[in-house]
């Protein structure tokens, strides 16, 4: 018996680095994005631009630290990169705050925004789990005008970061649009229940309107996420 042991231990300890070898390496768990100002892949969930896949999880764009693209390095997010597609500017002061939205929380190295090679802050993260919304208040220094800011989310045990770019004015009027009435819709679907887990593009019925998720969601009530969360009102139905 103890020969048995013996040998089983040895095997084991043979497959292991097979094992290890073989196993995809791990990525971040968390899942984030700048919520407001209305970032590119926010602008993309609320349908303000036209965009592709990003607009159902605009909370993945994750690439190796250390990017400065607002796709995070993801061919399939190209369109964030693109300056001239056409993204609504957002009025600011010399001083705003950044609000992320969480998803998926994951222990933070830090925060960093930049605008064009120069780092305008950098906001610890003491590698602890960070709440589900995060704000930051930058202060723009001697920039002015309209600016592209790359907002980073740096994650503490992994190789990888989170990005967002948000486009404002900075001392200036914004170009979003007034919000608008949605439409209304001629039927109905499911009604929305609170322990039920919703994929993007989703619809459920609440209070009388028709929602539609924009990504994943769990327990969001709809109705109370505001212009830029997980539920797009789309009108009164029957």
């Amino acid at each position: 018996m103890r020969t048995r042991r013996t040998l089983a231990a040895l095997v084991g300890t043979a497959i292991a680095p097979v094992l290890a070898a073989t196993l995809p390496a791990g990525t971040a768990s968390a899942h984030g994005w700048v919520t407001n100002p209305a970032s590119r892949q926010a602008q993309c969930a609320s349908g303000v631009v036209a965009c592709g896949s990003i607009k159902y999880e605009p909370q993945s764009v994750e690439g190796p630290k250390g990017l400065r693209s607002c796709s995070g390095g993801n061919a399939g997010f190209a369109e964030l990169d693109n300056d001239a597609k056409g993204w609504r500017v957002t009025g600011v002061s010399s001083t705003t705050t950044f609000t992320w939205k969480n998803t998926a929380r994951h222990s933070t190295s830090n925060w960093q925004y930049f605008i064009g090679g120069t780092k305008i802050a950098e906001i610890s993260g003491n590698n602890q789990q960070p709440p589900e919304t995060v704000s930051h208040t930058v202060n723009f220094g001697s920039f002015s005008g309209k600016q592209k800011v790359l907002a980073v989310w740096n994650i503490a045990d992994t190789g990888n970061a989170f990005y967002a770019c948000v486009d404002v004015n900075i001392g200036g009027g914004s170009t979003e649009p007034p919000p608008t009435e949605p439409p209304p819709s001629s039927s109905c679907a499911a009604a929305w229940v609170a322990t039920q887990a919703y994929t993007g593009g989703a619809q459920v019925t609440h209070n009388g309107h028709l929602w539609r998720a924009k990504w994943w969601t769990q327990g969001e009530e709809p109705g109370t996420t505001g212009q830029w969360g997980v539920w797009e009102d789309k009108g009164a139905c029957s």
